[in-house]
Formats: structure tokens, sequence, C-alpha cells
């Protein structure tokens, strides 16, 4: 999918899409992919995720929102990926199934690498 196309699927007002928006145009990096699978198999992923993630006090901007929307939409989705230049922020993005709209997006900032101390 090429850049503009995704940007312009971008177009929401929900602080995901906006945040998801900005981070593309930063020049981050993404990926679409190809296929789709059951939004029901997206759901219970998420949504354990989800859990998980607040258990270590991680609040993902719209997670909670994303999985209902998906949910909701009860077809196929195509998921995606933007990842900000600097590595400080991850955008998961669902699509519908010819990605020709977008469902949902969420957005967290990755786990932190754990570095050895120098010796």
């Amino acid at each position: 999918m090429e850049r503009h196309v995704l940007e312009s699927l971008l177009a929401g007002d929900d602080e995901a899409s906006v945040k998801a928006l900005a981070t593309l145009r930063s020049g981050a990096t993404y990926w679409v992919g190809d296929g789709a699978q059951p939004a029901g198999q997206h759901v219970g992923v998420f949504k354990r995720r989800l859990r998980r993630m607040r258990m270590h006090g991680v609040e993902p901007l719209g997670l909670e929102r994303a999985v209902q929307l998906i949910r909701e939409h009860g077809r196929p989705v195509r998921t995606g990926m933007i990842d900000s230049a600097d590595r400080t922020w991850t955008t998961l993005l669902f699509l519908t199934e010819d990605g020709s709209a977008l469902v949902a997006c969420a957005g967290w900032p990755p786990p932190l690498v754990v570095r050895e101390p120098p010796l």
C-alpha cells in the first residue's frame, strides 16, 4: 500500500488515528498485510494483550475501542503497523478485508529494551 493511500485512510478524528497519521507523516516505517484474518481471532488476541499491558502499567491508546470496533465490524480484517522513526511509538492498524477503509487503530510505546550494564 502506498504511503499517500494509508494517509488518506487515517483521516479520522479519534486520538489514535490522529497520532498514527502524524507518526506516518514524520517519516515512520509501515507495512500492511496482504491477507485478512477473521475479526473474532483479532478480538480474542487483543483483548488479552490489553489486559496484559494494563497489568504492566501501560494504557494503550485506542486499543479497547479498537477491540470493540473489530467485534462490531464482524468481518475479516487486514492488519498493519506503523513504527515511528525514533522507535518511540507503534501503531497497529485494522483495515477492511480489501484494504479500502480503516476499521480501527491503536498505539503504544514499544517495550523498553533491557540492556546489560557494561562490564
